[in-house]
């Protein structure tokens, strides 16, 4: 393995996070990383920062990438989401708690809210420690701007996340709960756990049926996820496991992945629901766990 080689190999992971932060899209990260590759093959030789040029490319490059991106998803069929990552079964507790927190559907669905600028400033100083005057460099600016569209950014986040944090463990048990009441049809059970005003926003991308804008009331969620079982059966199939850091559910329907729902919770109530049913955007999912025997005692029902 060349020099080169061996650099971006070691980088690479902090690259794909970067990449993957900025686009919400697995494919459009390795895309970048690809592009980066090529670019860095042609100019290590007179790179005297690798770990520098590296993150600065690979940021200027998502940031060319997120805004032709934010074009496209104008005329996305109904609700876009971030693509999803199943997150392995052997992760360690400590890459699981980083997940959760800076990488979950929901964060990353606040970060779609900044231009991409702002979004490249706030996740290289909050989420990756870089300093203010590479971030300077890479965006080009100064660093009492790049201090502003931060401290902005940070505002912004802020005021959008959940006022409290719920530990990982309650999230397990409300999730564990609702996948035993969704498997089993027990309706009142699904009513209880969701919140009189809670939202569900299903990305079907225009390859399978979802709703255009979002659905809003505990109420008519439950009836949406009873009639699924009223219609299939023992043919629906539900498995609690880790999305993007965090408890989430994969539905099988008929031996088919069907969605993966994220969530956020206060803790007793589950307020608002992801729902992936996009194939594309699950594909990564079935090929992942191709093959993946769930242990004993796991969250399969």
């Amino acid at each position: 393995m060349s020099d080169a080689t061996a650099t971006f190999s070691a980088l690479r992971s902090r690259l794909h996070g970067i990449a993957y932060r900025m686009l919400g899209s697995v494919a459009e990260a390795e895309d970048v990383l690809q592009d980066i590759w090529l670019s860095w093959n042609a100019d290590c030789d007179t790179v005297e920062h690798a770990e520098a040029w590296l993150v600065a490319a690979t940021t200027r490059r998502a940031i060319d990438r997120l805004r032709a991106a934010k074009a496209r998803r104008e005329d996305y069929v109904g609700i876009w989401l971030p693509e999803p990552v199943w997150t392995d079964e052997g992760a360690s507790p400590e890459d699981l708690s980083e997940l959760a927190d800076d990488v979950s559907v929901a964060f990353l669905l606040l970060l779609e809210r900044l231009s991409p600028e702002a979004r490249a400033a706030f996740l290289l100083r909050e989420v990756f420690d870089v300093d203010y005057a590479e971030i300077a460099r890479t965006l080009g600016k100064t660093e009492a701007a790049c201090r502003q569209l931060v401290h902005r950014a940070k505002d912004q986040v802020r005021e959008d996340q959940p006022a409290r944090y719920v530990p990982q463990d309650a999230q397990r048990e409300l999730v564990r709960r609702l996948a035993d009441a969704m498997a089993s049809g027990d309706f009142p059970a699904i009513r209880s756990m969701l919140a009189e005003d809670a939202e569900l926003r299903g990305d079907g991308g225009g390859k399978v049926t979802s709703f255009p804008k979002p659905m809003l009331g505990g109420q008519r969620i439950a009836q949406v996820f009873y009639a699924a079982h009223l219609r299939y059966g023992a043919d629906v199939e539900v498995r609690a496991t880790r999305i993007n850091g965090e408890w989430a559910l994969l539905r099988y329907i008929q031996g088919h992945l069907e969605s993966a729902m994220t969530f956020t919770t206060d803790g007793s109530t589950i307020r608002r629901i992801h729902a992936q049913r996009n194939p594309d955007k699950l594909a990564r999912i079935v090929s992942g766990m191709r093959g993946f025997a769930l242990p004993a005692g796991a969250l399969s029902l």
